[in-house]
């Protein structure tokens, strides 16, 4: 069965890092520290048991294109999210290793 996207809009204050995020429906990390959490089974359903964090390992693709690559801390899965317009390039530069 094909995966479909539950656009969801909700706040959230990151349990990395303490930022509160504004969602817009696409929100799936935080903008500041990149962390996210492992909520979902597929996009926007909410039905995750796990409840891990997800740390963000890896920068992949290309300007304008970028993924953040996050895996659960709890049950290791990985997921790729895109970069969005609002994160902070500098941290994800720093996932990506240039300082």
């Amino acid at each position: 069965m094909a995966k479909r996207f539950q656009r969801r809009i909700e706040d959230f204050v990151c349990e990395h890092c303490g930022t509160s995020v504004t969602g817009s429906g696409y929100t799936n990390h935080c903008p500041s520290c990149l962390w996210s959490k492992h909520v979902d089974v597929d996009p926007g359903d909410r039905a995750a048991v796990c409840a891990g964090m997800m740390e963000p390992i890896a920068l992949e693709g290309a300007s304008p294109e970028y993924a953040i690559v996050h895996r659960c801390q709890r049950c290791r899965m990985t997921r790729r999210n895109a970069l969005a317009e609002n994160d902070d390039m500098q941290a994800a530069l720093g996932i990506a290793g240039i300082h």
